[in-house]
C-alpha cells in the first residue's frame, strides 16, 4: 500500500513509506480519500521528506523548486493536525494561519485545502481573507473561528488590530514563498503579527531559495528546525527545462515575438513577461496590430478578474497571457534624494504610474500556470531570484517546459548573474543562447514597425484606461452576477481587442512569400485563424440548404391554396384549341 492510495480503514501508518526516517505517524482516512480523488498516485520529493517530520510536530524550513509540491507538503499535515486535535479539544478556535505574499497565492492555496478538506469541510473550515473584500464583510466570518484562515500579513494583522480575530489557540504557522514576504513590504507586519501569537506553535517555512530574508524569518519564527534542502538546482533539469536566451535590442524583440507566435513556432500555452504595466499594454496592443489575442495580467485590474483570467487560462481559455513582473526582488533600497522625488541620471524625474496598483499582486510567484509550456521573458528580470520564480511557472511537476529570454546591451550584467546561478556541478550551464538566424525572417520588419508606429503613448493610456474600466465592471459582475448563473461566465473573455488605433487587415495575414524558405510547407499561416474561429463559443457556421430557394414562394411561384395544395404555373407554349 502506498501513500496516496484509498482504504477504508480509519487510519494509515506512514511508517513503511518514509524511506528516510523511522518515526512512525498516521493520516486520517478522509484525507487520503480526498488525496486519491485528486489522482496523486505518489508523493513528490518534498512530500516525501516533509509530510513524516511534520505530523511529528518538527518545525521544518523547506527550499524546493517551484512545482514540486510545497503547498500540498504542508496542507496535509496542517489538516491532519487539525483532526487529531478536534477528538480531545472540542471548543471551536482558530488553529492555523497560513501567511501568503499574494491575493493570487492565498486563493490558490484556499482552492488547495478545499481539495483535500473535500470528505472533512464540516471538521475543518477553511477561509481566505486575502482577497480586497471590506473589513467589516469579513468580520462575520472570522468571529465564527474558521480552523484554516489564509491572509497576507497585512490583512491578518489589520483583523487581529481590529479584533476581529484571535490567535491565543494558534498551533499551527505556515509561511509559503517566504522569500517573497520581505520583498512585498511585509518586513514591519510580520514581527507586529509576531506580538499576537503564543509562545508555543509549530512552523513551517517554505520556499524556493534560501535567501537573507529567509535566514531573518527562520530566526524569528523557528525553534529548533529541520532544514531541508531537496533539490541542488532550482529549476527542473535541461532535460526537462530548456533555457535559452537571445541577445536583441527593442525593435527586434518585437520582430521576434512576431515571428514566435505568428508562425506558431512558440505552441502551447505561453507566458510572456514584463516589466511594468505599461510595457504590457504596448505589447498587447502590437499583437492586436498583428491580429493575435492575449489577456493581460497587471496590479491595476481587479483581484476578481485576475482569478478569472488565471482560472481560464488554465482551462484552455487562452494561449497567451501577458504579465508585468513590478515588484523587483533582491534589490537593494535606495534612499531618496533631498529634493524628495527619485531622480535618474542627469536629474530627469522617473515618470509616475497613474491608477491603483494593488501591492499584494503577483503572478510571477508562487501561482500555478497549468500546462504552461513557454515562457517568454520580453524584458528580463531585474534579479536572479526574480527569473527563477518567473521560469518556474513552467517545467512544473513533471511536465516539459521551455523559457526563452530577451535580453539587451543593459540587461547583459543580470543575464552574467543568472548564467553563475545555474551552472550544474559538472560546470554546464543551463541557460544557453540560441542562434536565430535574424536574416531569415526580415521581410517582417517592415510590419513590425508599422504595428509599432501605431502604438503610440496615448493610445497604450487609453487602452489602459478601457481595460481597467471593462474589468471593474466585470469584476462586479463576477461577485453578484455569475454567481447565480456560472454558465455565463464562461461567455466572459479577457482578451477582446481594444482597439486604440486603426488595426489594417492586411497585418493580420502573413502572405506566403514572407514566410522564410526553411518554413515554407511546414507550417500554415491561416490555421490560426481557422483554429481561433473553432473555438469561440457561442459561435457556429451558418448552414444553409439548397432548397431555400425551392421552398420560398416568393422566388417559386409556389403557394399553398385553400386546398392545401401547391398551383403549378403553367407551362409557356401554344394553348390546344377547344373541341
Amino acid at each position: 500500500m502506498d501513500l496516496f492510495s484509498q482504504t477504508n480503514s480509519l487510519l494509515i501508518t506512514w511508517g513503511h513509506f518514509n524511506k528516510y526516517s523511522t518515526l512512525t505517524s498516521s493520516i486520517h482516512a478522509v484525507l487520503t480519500q480526498a488525496i486519491a480523488d485528486l489522482g496523486w498516485a505518489q508523493p513528490t520529493l518534498i512530500q516525501e521528506k516533509a509530510i513524516p517530520l511534520a505530523l511529528e510536530g518538527k518545525d521544518i524550513l523547506a527550499r524546493a523548486r517551484t512545482g514540486s509540491g510545497k503547498t500540498a507538503a504542508y496542507a496535509v499535515p496542517v489538516i491532519q493536525h487539525i483532526l487529531a486535535s478536534k477528538q480531545s479539544v472540542r471548543e471551536q478556535d482558530v488553529r492555523a494561519v497560513i501567511l501568503v505574499p499574494t491575493k493570487e497565492l492565498g486563493q490558490q492555496v484556499h482552492a488547495m485545502l478545499d481539495q483535500l478538506t473535500r470528505y472533512c469541510a464540516r471538521d475543518v473550515r477553511v477561509v481566505d481573507i486575502s482577497g480586497k473584500a471590506d473589513i467589516s464583510a469579513q468580520r462575520p466570518i472570522l468571529m465564527e473561528k474558521p480552523d484554516v484562515v489564509v491572509g497576507t500579513p497585512s490583512r491578518v494583522l489589520i483583523h487581529l488590530t481590529a479584533q476581529n480575530l484571535a490567535l491565543q489557540s494558534l498551533e499551527v504557522l505556515v509561511v509559503d514563498e517566504a522569500d517573497l514576504l520581505f520583498s512585498f513590504g511585509f518586513e514591519a507586519d510580520v514581527k507586529n503579527l509576531l506580538c499576537h501569537l503564543p509562545k508555543i506553535y509549530q512552523s513551517f517555512l517554505m520556499s524556493a531559495t534560501l535567501s537573507t530574508e529567509v535566514q531573518s524569518l527562520k530566526e524569528m519564527i523557528l525553534h529548533n528546525p529541520v532544514i531541508l534542502k531537496l533539490e541542488g538546482s532550482q529549476l527542473p533539469a535541461s532535460c526537462q527545462l530548456q533555457q535559452y536566451s537571445i541577445q536583441c535590442e527593442e525593435e527586434d524583440k518585437f520582430l521576434l515575438v512576431y515571428t514566435l507566435l505568428k508562425l506558431r513556432l512558440v505552441r502551447g500555452k505561453t507566458l510572456l513577461f514584463v516589466d511594468s504595466i505599461e510595457r504590457c499594454y504596448r505589447l498587447k496592443l502590437f499583437l492586436e496590430q498583428v491580429g493575435v489575442p492575449a489577456c493581460v495580467l497587471n496590479s491595476e485590474l481587479p483581484i476578481h478578474s485576475r482569478c478569472h483570467i488565471i482560472s481560464q487560462f488554465n482551462q484552455g481559455f487562452y494561449d497567451y497571457i501577458i504579465a508585468s513582473d513590478e515588484h523587483t526582488l533582491s534589490a537593494p533600497k535606495t534612499p531618496l534624494p533631498a529634493g524628495g522625488s527619485k531622480t535618474e541620471k542627469g536629474g530627469k524625474k522617473q515618470p509616475k504610474i497613474k491608477g491603483t496598483k494593488d501591492k499584494e499582486y503577483g503572478v510571477s510567484r508562487g501561482v500555478d500556470f497549468q500546462n504552461v509550456s513557454n515562457v517568454i521573458n520580453f524584458d528580463f528580470p531585474k534579479s536572479v531570484d526574480s527569473y527563477i520564480h518567473r521560469v518556474g511557472r513552467t517545467a512544473r511537476a513533471n511536465n516539459q517546459g521551455t523559457a526563452l529570454s530577451f535580453i539587451s546591451a543593459t540587461e547583459m550584467p543580470t543575464h552574467d548573474d543568472v548564467k553563475k546561478s545555474l551552472v550544474q556541478e559538472n560546470g554546464e550551464c543551463m541557460l544557453n543562447p540560441y542562434e536565430f538566424k535574424m536574416e531569415q525572417i526580415e521581410g517582417f520588419r517592415y510590419r513590425c514597425r508599422d504595428a509599432m508606429r501605431s502604438v503610440t503613448k496615448q493610445g497604450v493610456k487609453e487602452a489602459r484606461l478601457r481595460e481597467i474600466k471593462q474589468e471593474l465592471l466585470n469584476s462586479e459582475k463576477l461577485k453578484t452576477y455569475f454567481e447565480d448563473n456560472p454558465r455565463d461566465l464562461q461567455l466572459l473573455r479577457h482578451d477582446k481587442d481594444l482597439y486604440p488605433a486603426v488595426v489594417k487587415p492586411h497585418m493580420k495575414n502573413i502572405p506566403d512569400y514572407l514566410v522564410p524558405e526553411v518554413l515554407r510547407g511546414k507550417i500554415d499561416p491561416l490555421s490560426e485563424k481557422r483554429r481561433r474561429r473553432s473555438r469561440v463559443l457561442g459561435l457556429a457556421k451558418p448552414t444553409f440548404k439548397k432548397s431555400n430557394r425551392a421552398n420560398n414562394p416568393l422566388k417559386s411561384f409556389r403557394s399553398s391554396g385553400q386546398g392545401g395544395k401547391a398551383h403549378k404555373p403553367k407551362p409557356k407554349g401554344k394553348a390546344k384549341p377547344s373541341t
